[in-house]
């Protein structure tokens, strides 16, 4: 198949949500369930956001978050299944990599079930020193909230 007209786009505009549920459905068992209103919040909060498209077809998508510095992680990394094996998702992973946001940081996570060998064909390391999860709760509603202040809001 000839790739020479599918396109990379870091435009968080360009995103056709319905398109990417439909992604996450075909080809990311880890993202079947995602709701557009929470995909919208997720990509809002990301920089950069890279999609990839075939003519008007999303075929491709990750995102990561970061400091611009210290670390950085990359999220949702995905290739429709009809696309695989071509060398896109390694050219998605490198222009995530190559973003302005991410291309002097120190540290770069991704968190992967199956792909630990496409991964480290990229260049990235298996580390089991440093990775911890947090299953996060919703903060009971008796429990009071603390009162965060701003340097703003103190004549700062």
């Amino acid at each position: 198949m000839d790739y020479r007209h599918i396109q990379f786009c870091d435009r968080k505009s360009q995103i056709d949500y319905d398109q990417l549920q439909e992604l996450f459905r075909l080809g990311a068992f880890w993202a079947q369930d995602r709701k557009i209103e929470d995909l919208e919040v997720a990509i809002a909060n990301s920089e950069p956001v890279i999609s990839v498209w075939d003519a008007q077809r999303l075929i491709g998508f990750a995102r990561a978050t970061s400091d611009g510095i210290y670390r950085a992680t990359i999220w949702d990394v995905v290739i429709h299944p009809d696309y695989r094996g071509a060398g896109l998702g390694n050219k998605l992973v490198e222009t995530v990599l190559s973003h302005p946001r991410m291309n002097r940081v120190e540290r770069v996570y991704l968190m992967t079930s199956l792909q630990q060998s496409f991964y480290k064909r990229i260049g990235f390391e298996c580390n089991s020193s440093t990775t911890m999860v947090l299953f996060n709760k919703p903060l009971s509603s008796s429990m009071p909230t603390p009162a965060l202040h701003s340097q703003e809001s103190q004549g700062a």
